[in-house]
C-alpha cells in the first residue's frame, strides 16, 4: 500500500506516440497520475475531458496531467483523437505499473469477479513523494477537486 509522503513508485511507460514517459524526468514538476479503467467508456471520458478542460490551470501551477489505462498505444491515440484529449496517455499493457501503485484489483459486475484498475489518482510532488491520493475516484467534480488540493499544497 502507498501512503503519503512515501516515494512515488518508479515507472517508464509508452505515451500515445509510442515514446517512453519516465517519473524520474518530470522531477521538478507536479505530476497528477491518474489510473483509469478503459478508454473510450463513459465514465474516462468525461474524466479525460474534465482533465482536459482543466489543463492550463494544471499547467499554470506547473503540474502535468498523465493518464494510465492498460490499453495501447493505438487504443489511446483513437481516444485522444475521438474525445479531443490534450495532455499524454501512458499505456500500462502489463498492469506493471498499476499493481506497483496497488491500483490493479479484483472487481465485480453483474456478479462476474474480474481483475480491472481502481479508478484512482495520485498527486506526486517536485521531489518524486506522494502528496495526495484518491481511492475509488468518483469522476464528476475530481479534476477540481485535484487542482483544489494542488494549490492548497503549494500555498
Amino acid at each position: 500500500m502507498i501512503n503519503i509522503g512515501e516515494k512515488a513508485p518508479q515507472f517508464s511507460l509508452k505515451n500515445q506516440d509510442g515514446v517512453e514517459i519516465s517519473l524520474r524526468d518530470l522531477k521538478g514538476k507536479w505530476v497528477v497520475l491518474y489510473f483509469y479503467p478503459k478508454d473510450n467508456t463513459p465514465g474516462c471520458t468525461v474524466e479525460a475531458c474534465d482533465f482536459s478542460v482543466a489543463l492550463p490551470d494544471f499547467k499554470e501551477l506547473g503540474a502535468v496531467i498523465l493518464g494510465v489505462s492498460p490499453d495501447s498505444p493505438k487504443s489511446h491515440q483513437g481516444f485522444i483523437q475521438k474525445q479531443n484529449i490534450t495532455f499524454t496517455l501512458l499505456s500500462d499493457e502489463d498492469t506493471e505499473v498499476a499493481k506497483a501503485y496497488d491500483v490493479w484489483k479484483l472487481k465485480q459486475n453483474y456478479g462476474k469477479e474480474y481483475l480491472g484498475i481502481e479508478r484512482s489518482t495520485f498527486l506526486i510532488d517536485t521531489e518524486g513523494n506522494i502528496a495526495k491520493i484518491w481511492r475509488k475516484v468518483s469522476v464528476k467534480g475530481h479534476s477540481d477537486e485535484v487542482r483544489i488540493a494542488l494549490e492548497g499544497l503549494i500555498g
